[in-house]
């Protein structure tokens, strides 16, 4: 038995699309138990792995040895760590004299688009591939599905029978931007002219959202309800399997780079992706993603890719998102 740790503690977008990594590593080792460190917030989605035999959560002792370490994140907490715990072999990445360095020469090709702005922008590796070569496993686009249980889908079907909805013309939004990516979201008026011209043609709504989100899709709703356009909103509390079955019962999601995005995919939902100011190349479409990527780009990516900017958000229209999701959906 192949003793394996997978160190990957960062954002829950990027654990999901680190997922796959599990099934090259079974197919490497198929005889091997797989542990997981991360964060709290993630052990929700990493406990639908069947492939995964412990989670550990931080904060926590490992005091165990290991024939395998890889790790995938590159800030300080995750690369401390992967100098303490104890391994046979070392993949990925770990911190000495204040400076994050590759255990292996792979690795040391994704470290190198973090800090130099000419390879990030040329780089045309998906992010998936890359990790695969941090783990010198072969990459086959492995895609990992979500399996959702029949107790978490209840969730959206009920969803669909409290708001009466025809879930066959049900399309899904999610526009979410945190404060490191500001333009990554599109515009608020976007998507308002988006959704008329979608109601217009009998499809259905939800607009996703988290916490951050509460007050501008409140008042993106009472705006539509005004000119008699309703749609529908998830709960901005709801647990990460609550929002996968909502996900799931969609027939096509509209998102940018992000949880949502990761978590479409995985369900092998169509999925039309807007790319304002992170990498399209980085994304693995797994043939059900369809990248919509902005004119302006590349005049932000990489190195003002944390400024915000009207025109950048502005830069996609609503004909062309729904286009997107006319040839996406199959009827």
């Amino acid at each position: 038995m192949t003793k394996i740790l997978i160190v990957k503690l960062g954002a829950k977008g990027d654990v999901v699309r680190t997922l796959p990594i599990l099934i090259g590593i079974k197919e490497k080792y198929p005889n091997s138990e797989i542990f997981w460190l991360t964060k709290q917030n993630c052990k929700e989605i990493l406990s639908t792995s069947e492939y995964i035999q412990k989670i550990l959560i931080l904060p926590c002792e490992i005091n165990e040895n290991f024939d395998i370490l890889y790790n995938f994140d590159t800030e300080e907490e995750a690369t401390s760590l992967a100098m303490k715990i104890s391994a046979g072999k070392k993949y990925g990445f770990y911190r000495t004299d204040g400076y994050v360095s590759a255990f292996n020469l792979p690795a040391e090709y994704y470290l190198n688009t973090l800090f130099d702005d000419d390879l990030k922008k040329t780089n045309k590796k998906t992010y998936q591939e890359m990790m695969f070569e941090v783990a010198e496993l072969p990459y086959n686009k492995q895609h990992y599905p979500l399996e959702l249980k029949e107790k978490d889908k209840k969730y959206g079907e009920n969803f669909v029978k409290k708001n009466k909805i025809d879930k066959g013309k049900l399309i899904g939004i999610h526009m979410g931007a945190g404060p490191r990516w500001p333009s990554k979201a599109w515009a608020e008026e976007k998507i308002k002219e988006f959704i008329k011209k979608a109601k217009e043609k009998s499809y259905e709504i939800i607009l996703f959202g988290g916490p951050d989100e509460i007050e501008k899709h409140e008042k993106i709703t009472e705006e539509l309800k005004e000119q008699n356009i309703k749609i529908y909103q998830n709960n901005p509390r709801n647990s990460d399997k609550e929002f996968a079955s909502l996900v799931n019962i969609c027939k096509a999601v509209i998102c940018s780079d992000s949880f949502a995005l990761h978590i479409s995919l995985a369900l092998k939902k169509p999925t039309i992706g807007l790319f304002f100011c992170t990498s399209p190349d980085e994304v693995e479409d797994y043939g059900i993603l369809k990248k919509i990527v902005s004119p302006l780009l590349y005049k932000f990516f990489p190195e003002k890719q944390d400024q915000f900017s009207e025109e950048l958000v502005n830069s996609i229209s609503a004909e062309e998102v729904l286009k997107e999701v006319e040839e996406s959906i199959k009827f």
